[in-house]
C-alpha cells in the first residue's frame, strides 16, 4: 500500500492515547529517549529526546551541536511544526448504560464537530484509557483499551417512518446518537463488560475516558489508487507527516521540535492544548539544560518559525460554488497553504515566503487556499500557539473531502509533499 506509514497511522490512531503510543514507539525506534517535564534534564549534544505529556500530546527535539547553533544565529535557531491528535467523535458518558424495553445502548456526548449522519449505521468500537485502583492513592493504574473488534451501532431510522429523510433531519445529539451495543436487561452491562476485558473486578474501575471509534480501515480508492478514504485523516495525515520527518531530523545547527497537541478540536485551552504552557516550558528547559538563559530561549522564540500542520479544504467537485473564486485547492497537487486575514489561520506573507522558497528550492508541490469570504471557515492551533509563542508562524496542511466525516477523503501525493516539506524545513541550513 502508498504511504505505508500514514496508513499505519491512521489504523493505529483510534484515540489519541493510541496514537501518541505509537508515536513514541516510533521515536524510540529511531533513537529519541524519553524525557519527564518534572524531572531534571542533562541533554547532549545531537541526541534526540521526546516527552509524552499526560498521556495525550507528544512532543520530540533534536539536540543541536552548541558551537554550530551559535555560528549559525543569522539562520532560524527554533524550528517547529504541530498538529494536533484529536478528532471529532462521540465519549462515553461516566453512567453509560441506557435502557430502552430490552435494547442496551450506550449514553455518549460528541467530542467536536462531528458531522453526525456520517456516524449512522456504521460498526464502531471502543477505546481510550481507564483508571484502576492501585495501592496508592495519588497513583492510578492507567491502562489503555481498544476493544479491537465492533461492538456497536448507531442505527438510523427507516425511510418508511421517515419519508422526508432525503430532504435532511437535524439529529439531535442527545435523542439521535446513541449507539446499540445489543439486547440485554443487566444493570450496568457496561461496566461489567469491561471489568471483564480489562480481567479485573468491577469496584476496581474508578474512571474512563473512553471514545467511540469508527471500526474501518483506510483504503486506497480511484481507478489509479490516487486517493486514500479514511477516518482520522484529520489530522492524523499531519502528526504522521511530523513524525516521519522528526525521525529523520539529523541537522545540528538548530533546535527542531515536532508537537502533537490534544484538544484542537475543543478549542485547544487545556493542560494538553495548544492553549498551555507546555511548549514554552519545554523551549526554556532545553536552553537551559545546554547552559544558556531564559532569555536566550526567549529571544530564540523571537527569531523562531513554526509550521502549524493541519488539514485544508479541497475543492468540491459537486459544489463548487462553496469554494473560493480564485482559491481553489485540488486534492493530489500539492499540500496547501492556508491563508485567512482574520488569522484564523497564522499566516504572514514573511512566513509564506520562507516556506515556498523552500517548497521551491526542493521541487515540492505546493498550492494556496482561503476561505470564500462569505463562508466562516474552522480555526486552527497556530494561532492559539503562537499567541503564547509569537513567532513567525504560518498553516499548512494537506487538501481534503468530507471533513470532520466518520470517514474523510484525500489525495495520495499530498501527504508526501507534506512529509517532504517538512523534512527540508528542519533540515534547512
Amino acid at each position: 500500500m502508498k504511504n505505508e506509514i500514514l496508513v499505519k497511522y491512521l489504523k493505529a490512531g483510534i484515540t489519541p492515547f493510541h496514537l501518541v503510543q505509537q508515536c513514541a514507539a516510533d521515536l524510540e525506534a529511531a533513537g529519541f529517549a524519553p524525557l519527564a517535564m518534572e524531572e531534571a534534564w542533562h541533554l547532549e549534544e545531537s541526541k534526540k529526546y521526546y516527552i509524552n505529556h499526560h498521556g495525550t500530546t507528544i512532543l520530540a527535539f533534536t539536540v543541536p551541536k552548541k558551537d554550530e547553533m551559535l555560528a549559525s544565529q543569522d539562520n532560524i535557531a527554533l524550528r517547529i511544526a504541530a498538529a494536533h491528535t484529536d478528532y471529532p467523535c462521540m465519549r462515553i458518558k461516566t453512567s453509560p448504560d441506557v435502557k430502552t424495553k430490552k435494547y442496551h445502548k450506550l449514553n455518549v456526548e460528541v467530542y467536536g464537530g462531528a458531522i453526525l449522519n456520517t456516524w449512522l449505521d456504521r460498526p464502531l468500537g471502543i477505546a481510550g484509557r481507564v483508571a484502576l485502583r492501585s495501592d496508592k492513592c495519588l497513583h492510578p493504574q492507567m491502562r489503555l483499551y481498544d476493544s479491537k473488534r465492533p461492538l456497536a451501532t448507531i442505527p438510523n431510522l427507516a425511510i418508511h417512518m421517515n419519508r422526508e429523510i432525503n430532504k435532511g433531519i437535524e439529529l439531535n445529539r442527545q435523542a439521535d446518537m446513541l449507539p446499540l451495543l445489543g439486547m440485554g436487561e443487566d444493570e450496568d452491562a457496561f461496566m461489567t463488560f469491561l471489568a471483564k476485558e480489562l480481567q479485573v473486578p468491577v469496584e476496581d474501575i474508578l474512571d474512563f475516558e473512553l471514545s467511540i471509534y469508527v471500526w474501518e480501515e483506510p483504503a486506497q480508492i480511484g481507478l489509479r489508487e490516487d486517493m486514500i478514504s479514511s477516518p482520522r485523516i484529520d489530522n492524523i495525515s499531519s502528526c504522521a507527516a511530523i513524525m516521519e520527518a522528526m525521525c529523520q531530523a539529523t541537522c545540528d545547527k538548530h533546535l527542531n521540535i515536532g508537537i502533537c497537541y490534544d484538544h484542537e478540536e475543543i478549542g485547544s485551552r487545556t493542560k494538553q492544548g495548544a492553549g498551555s504552557a507546555i511548549l514554552t516550558d519545554v523551549i526554556e528547559k532545553i536552553y537551559e539544560s545546554m547552559g544558556w538563559t531564559a532569555r536566550t530561549a526567549k529571544d530564540a522564540i523571537y527569531q523562531g518559525l513554526m509550521v502549524s500542520a493541519d488539514v485544508a479544504h479541497a475543492l468540491h467537485p459537486n459544489h463548487v460554488e462553496k469554494a473560493d473564486i480564485t482559491s481553489q485547492p485540488i486534492m493530489g497537487d500539492g499540500f496547501a497553504i492556508k491563508e485567512a486575514a482574520s488569522q484564523s489561520y497564522a499566516t504572514d506573507c514573511e512566513a509564506i515566503g520562507i516556506v515556498e522558497q523552500i517548497a521551491r528550492a526542493n521541487g515540492i508541490a505546493y498550492q494556496k487556499y482561503t476561505n470564500r469570504s462569505d463562508i466562516v471557515g474552522g480555526g486552527t492551533l497556530g494561532a492559539i500557539s503562537s499567541a503564547l509563542l509569537p513567532m513567525r508562524t504560518i498553516d499548512v496542511g494537506v487538501p481534503m473531502l468530507a471533513m470532520h466525516s466518520a470517514r474523510e477523503l484525500m489525495g495520495q501525493a499530498d501527504y508526501g509533499n507534506l512529509k517532504d516539506l517538512i523534512v527540508s524545513f528542519y533540515g534547512e541550513a
